[in-house]
């Protein structure tokens, strides 16, 4: 059994995440697993006005966590030989009508070129909307129902960032139909097929993917949204929405435990074979992104090559999950914006970057 350690005898954890409060957000949940044991610890509050802290073991939207375990489900079905990294995509999705140089590596690795239905930010400064992902529109839109299909069809309207395998653009399009992909090779619906390969054996109860109930389960923080209406500021609490938006790209419902459980689990190699995982892991382009997840150096002073993928659901909520390469150490967080008019933004480089290098930097035994 893991030693659950208290937020006292880690006080160095616990000054790292309090600067993401000091930094504007309203509240934040971790989880470290490390040669220490386990340490879970919140700070800030459960929702503003109230003084409660965040629950350490509360649910949270963590979007795009979603895409490692969307990854790793199509490199399960690349093990079993039912599909090809390198193979079209237009091979098992005819009627879309892709181009057929776009692979499956090209999706898992961001490099089809594909339009992100969620809109364009494009080099220049100009901005092609999607489907209404910010501002008040997402606020007004924020429990509607999308279908997959509908969210690739107006990605499919929309002319290419670039030729496929030509560059990088990280693009929300690219999961979604991987999960497509993932339906018509296995024959099940997505959510099913990840509850059967994933959630069920590594007994992940407090997670769905592939949902669209706006609920978040008891216990869990608040999400707020600040948003301009006309010239008036607004802020709305966002703890219902639905995930549908983002599906298998950044619709997983979650908590830290179960992220930890997950993210040791693939790097300690229990879920891929380990050439499959190495593929995985092997970063590619300035933003050192593999297939499902993104690899970096901390440099030697600091615990090295650690692996994460982090995720921000459209308002109010966002979630952290590194691994070392062995999966023995790792760090599970999640986080909600509050009511203030301080955008955390600004700060959450520095506080995310004091936070790792807290967290995995080897302790040294004293002399």
């Amino acid at each position: 059994m893991t030693n659950v350690t208290k937020a006292t005898d880690r006080p160095e954890l616990q000054k790292a995440i309090e600067a993401f409060v000091d930094a504007g957000f309203a509240g934040i949940q971790m989880r470290v697993h490390d040669e220490q044991g386990e340490w879970v610890g919140s700070a800030g509050v459960r929702k503003p006005g109230e003084t409660a802290k965040p629950p350490t073991d509360g649910h949270f939207w963590a979007g795009s966590v979603a895409k490692p375990f969307t990854a790793t489900a199509v490199l399960q079905l690349v093990a079993e030989e039912r599909i090809a990294l390198d193979a079209p995509v237009a091979d098992h999705l005819p009627e879309l009508g892709l181009d057929r140089r776009i692979t499956v590596r090209m999706l898992l690795r961001h490099t089809s070129g594909l339009f992100n239905y969620t809109g364009e930010y494009y080099e220049d400064g100009t901005f092609a909307p999607g489907i209404p992902a910010t501002g008040k529109e997402w606020v007004d839109n924020r429990l509607r129902t999308y279908r997959p299909q509908d969210l690739v069809a107006l990605a499919l309207s929309e002319p290419a960032r670039f030729e496929p395998g030509a560059g990088f653009s990280y693009s929300n399009t690219n999961y979604t139909l991987a999960a497509l992909l993932i339906e018509q090779v296995s024959g099940r619906s997505y959510a099913e097929e990840m509850r059967r390969r994933i959630l069920q054996p590594l007994a992940l109860r407090d997670t769905v993917l592939g949902g669209d109930g706006p609920e978040l389960p008891e216990p869990h923080a608040h999400g707020y949204y600040r948003y301009q209406d006309a010239d008036q500021w607004k802020v709305a609490d966002v703890t219902r929405q639905n995930p549908s938006m983002l599906h298998a790209a950044g619709d997983a419902m979650t908590t830290t435990r179960d992220l930890h459980t997950f993210f040791s689990a693939l790097n300690s190699g229990k879920l891929l074979p380990a050439p499959l995982l190495a593929e995985m892991r092997t970063p590619h382009g300035e933003l050192g992104y593999g297939l499902g997840l993104f690899a970096q150096d901390l440099g030697p002073d600091h615990g090295g090559t650690v692996y994460h993928h982090n995720g921000g659901a459209p308002g109010g909520y966002g979630a952290l999950m590194y691994s070392t390469p062995d999966g023995a150490k790792t760090l599970t967080a999640g986080l909600t914006t509050g009511d203030a008019a301080v955008d955390p933004a600004q700060a959450f480089p520095e506080a995310l970057d004091a936070l790792v290098k807290q967290v995995f930097t080897a302790t040294r035994p004293s002399a």
